[in-house]
């Protein structure tokens, strides 16, 4: 069965994704989600990258997972790896270029909309996700990403078609740009599907992983 090593996103922790462990636990998988050291200054992507791969209890049979900011994390995990790669509403990086300047490079703008992260997460769930938030490195901002270029590893990428913070329109347009000829698999849930729709995003991803 398949590891999935899933980098969670920025100023997030690796709870936010423990229903999507529960489902493809139950279906003989397993899922590392650790916390990143997203707050520590003295670390880069790279070492992010590290503590993903350093969690797994095995390096065989790995899918690496990327949600929102981890989009630029689990590729440099994944290139470690040779490992297939599922982004999921995630930033798509490019050689060199550094997080704070990826927002510009990619043309985003703020939808406008309010709570674009937990719109559809149910309430108890949100709340505590919100007590688990963390500062991020602001020293990993400026970083430049580190690859000359992302994995030639079997990719899939999961679009969420009511995110309000990556929305429907600005992540079909970066991965066109960015990953062509991969058509987005679509899941009807938020910029935080793994708590509104767990269940349905851990089949996504065993379906991805299965090909």
């Amino acid at each position: 069965m398949t590891t999935f090593a899933i980098a969670h996103g920025g100023g997030d922790v690796g709870w936010s994704w423990h229903l999507v462990a529960n489902e493809l636990q139950a279906q003989g998988h397993t899922a590392v989600a650790p916390d990143l050291p997203i707050e520590d200054d003295d670390t880069t992507l790279s070492d992010w990258a590290t503590a993903l791969v350093e969690a797994l209890p095995s390096t065989e049979d790995v899918v690496v997972v990327g949600h929102s900011f981890g989009g630029l994390v689990a590729p440099i995990a994944a290139a470690r790896l040779n490992a297939p790669l599922i982004y999921v509403t995630a930033m798509l990086p490019a050689a060199g270029e550094t997080p704070g300047d990826w927002w510009t490079n990619t043309g985003y703008e703020d939808s406008g909309l309010e709570d674009q992260f937990f719109h559809d997460v149910p309430p108890d769930l949100a709340a505590e996700a919100q007590n688990r938030e963390r500062g991020m490195s602001e020293a990993a901002m400026g970083t430049p990403w580190p690859l000359d270029a992302l994995p030639q590893v079997p990719t899939h990428f999961v679009l969420c078609t009511e995110d309000r913070f990556f929305t429907p329109t600005f992540m079909r347009k970066v991965v066109a740009d960015r990953l062509p000829g991969i058509t987005p698999v679509e899941l009807a849930a938020g910029h935080c599907a793994s708590l509104s729709k767990p269940k349905e995003l851990a089949a996504l991803l065993i379906a991805c992983a299965a090909g």
